[in-house]
């Protein structure tokens, strides 16, 4: 019916496909021996019997129209303002900072004294 690249993307299809019905098989890099395929070798054919062929592009159509008016992901807090920044993380690093710089200066200048 169609190839994806990925397994996770053809796991995905597969379960779209089976919770709607249609039985689909994986063929390719789904199962393969690399765990990080690239290019061609990413490559996974997904199969489906020919009588549930025209209700699998069905099934595709609707996810590609679904995936067309999604907002886009950069949206997802639009109109909410921003969090204030929090400060305490640099004072307290900051202070001990200073009590290893200092604390040895310090301890030096007494026992000089």
């Amino acid at each position: 019916m169609t190839s994806v690249h990925g397994a996770f993307r053809a796991r995905v299809l597969q379960a779209r496909l089976e919770s709607c019905g249609i039985d689909a098989r994986l063929s390719g890099s789904a199962d393969g021996v690399y765990g990080l395929t690239v290019g061609d070798m990413a490559r996974v054919d997904v199969y489906v019997p020919e009588e549930q062929l025209d209700d699998a592009r069905y099934v595709l159509l609707a996810g590609e129209v679904d995936a067309a008016l999604a907002a886009p992901s950069e949206w997802w807090d639009a109109g909410v303002e921003p969090r204030p920044r929090r400060r305490w993380p640099w004072v307290v690093s900051l202070a001990l900072l200073a009590v290893a710089v200092l604390g040895p200066l310090f301890g030096l200048y007494v026992r000089n004294w």
